[in-house]
């Protein structure tokens, strides 16, 4: 993958009341460390040696160090009882994600002299956060052992990783969304509030470019590795040099207009004009910018492609952006589903797109043209999509997005693309997902989700759900597939 993610650094920074041992903390500090970098390794960690921090002083101190370390994530670890106002002044002025745990006592016989009381100091430390409106990531249990704090901090990495990416993040956007497509056209105040910076652009500015690179001296090169990637499934060699001139238009658009920004994601255009006027269809280089760690995402879809970049971070692996697509026909369910996997009918449905999902994530793979566009265009002006079957594991859905009235929403649940072939076209997997028919009616549809959902493929939502705590969305705001017994705000109880 591409350089298109943070580096997570996290300095581990142990703090002190003054009325209790210093040497409590110092020890449990070492103690972190060493549990940490056993089961881990150490490049994720930074231990702060300068002081034990007990006061205002030793704060800005503890700030210096770590910043000169390179740390772009803190970790504010209660080693004791820990002096409120400076430990939550840490993080107020740490220029990145912060996260807070404490010590466990360690023994029955050690309950005079060393006992810390950090179990009292976390209830402090959060109400001094929310005193100052500082975010931080509490852990579900913030308490314990040097090794389940090393375990908190290490389920801190994807968080912080997503986290520092949104602020340092440039979305650059190509043209309106198309007609018709509403649904992806959300108010980009929220973004902004994120520290998201967003470059739009004409599909003409665009175009242009595109033409500024008739000819490059590079277009064999790409087409020679499109052709190693595709292998038996390179069905249409003749659309690969202009697809390969498109791709060095966005990755030289990327490097002439990130700016000071480290990291970059692409809301592309794909259609009605783009086609006819290009005389291909993008689809396949998205899916391959995409597997590069650079998320595209189609028809404009600027929150989606937010999404894209979050699931980047926490996953640390390609993505892709599909549609909630279809139904599974009920014969192909009795036939391949019924009996052999535990869900539903309405558990299941197809995920789908064109074909942007990178190669990797596909069974199998052929470059073909857009079926649905070719219904109503000449066949060779459509050809571009990477088809083919999601390959079986498992992934999570999930998406944030702005209402139309700058509520910042989001939703994620796990589930899996199942070993059915979908027998259909594009880049396309039958997707289960426990409860999934409540949740598209009383989440997905409630809350007015547009139908292009962000994929990450894996179980990530422990880490999503804690990202969109952290960056402001509300809890009731977050939506999730609730299990059959419990009942949805909206559902029918009758």
């Amino acid at each position: 993958m591409m350089n298109n993610t943070p580096t997570v650094k996290i300095g581990i920074v142990a703090v002190s009341r003054d009325c209790f041992p210093e040497s409590l903390s110092v020890n449990r500090r070492k103690a972190l460390v060493a549990a940490y970098e056993k089961k881990y390794g150490k490049e994720d960690i930074y231990e702060c040696p300068v002081c034990i921090v007990e006061s205002e002083i030793h704060m800005v101190q503890a700030l210096e160090d770590v910043k000169k370390a390179g740390c772009n994530a803190l970790c504010v670890y209660l080693g004791n009882f820990g002096p409120e106002i400076s430990e939550t002044l840490l993080a107020k002025h740490f220029d990145g994600p912060v996260m807070f745990c404490a010590a466990a006592e360690e023994s029955q016989a050690d309950l005079m002299d060393g006992r810390g009381d950090a179990y009292c100091g976390m209830l402090n430390a959060s109400y001094n956060l929310k005193l100052r409106n500082i975010k931080a990531y509490i852990p579900e249990y913030p308490v314990g052992t040097a090794e389940e704090c090393a375990d908190m901090i290490r389920e801190f990495v994807p968080i912080a990783c997503a986290v520092d990416g949104l602020k340092n993040l440039k979305i650059i956007s190509f043209g309106p969304r198309p007609l018709n497509f509403l649904a992806c056209n959300a108010p980009i105040k929220q973004l902004y509030n994120l520290g998201v910076e967003i470059e739009e652009n004409s599909e003409l500015d665009l175009f242009e470019a595109y033409h500024k690179h008739d000819n490059d001296p590079r277009i064999p090169e790409v087409v020679a590795d499109m052709e190693k990637e595709l292998g038996a499934g390179n069905k249409k060699s003749e659309v690969l040099p202009k697809l390969a001139q498109y791709e060095l238009t966005l990755l030289d658009w990327v490097e002439a207009h990130k700016g000071y920004r480290k990291y970059v994601a692409i809301a592309g255009k794909c259609w009605p004009a783009f086609q006819t006027q290009f005389g291909f269809v993008p689809c396949y280089v998205n899916s391959r910018l995409t597997g590069r760690g650079i998320p595209v995402s189609c028809e404009v879809d600027i929150y989606g492609v937010l999404s894209e970049f979050i699931g980047t971070c926490v996953s640390q692996d390609a993505v892709t952006l599909l549609d909630i697509n279809n139904s599974v026909p009920a014969d192909m369910y009795h036939e391949a589903i019924e009996g052999k996997f535990d869900y539903t009918h309405k558990d299941t449905f197809m995920g789908f797109h064109c074909g942007n999902t990178c190669s990797s994530k596909l069974a199998a793979c052929e470059m073909k043209n857009q079926k649905i566009m070719a219904r109503s265009l000449p066949e060779e002006v459509t050809n571009g999509t990477l088809e083919g079957d999601i390959a079986p594991g498992e992934i999570t859905f999930f998406r944030v997005q702005s209402t139309a009235d700058n509520i910042l929403r989001a939703y994620v649940a796990e589930g899996e693309v199942l070993p059915v072939a979908t027998k259909s076209f594009g880049s396309i997997g039958v997707f289960a997902i426990k409860e999934m028919g409540r949740f598209y009616r009383h989440v997905l549809i409630e809350k007015n989700y547009p139908h292009h959902g962000a994929v990450a493929f894996g179980h990530h939502g422990k880490a999503l759900y804690e990202v969109f705590k952290y960056i402001g969305i509300l809890p009731e705001e977050i939506g999730y597939n609730q299990p059959a017994h419990a009942k949805y705000p909206t559902e029918n109880p009758f």
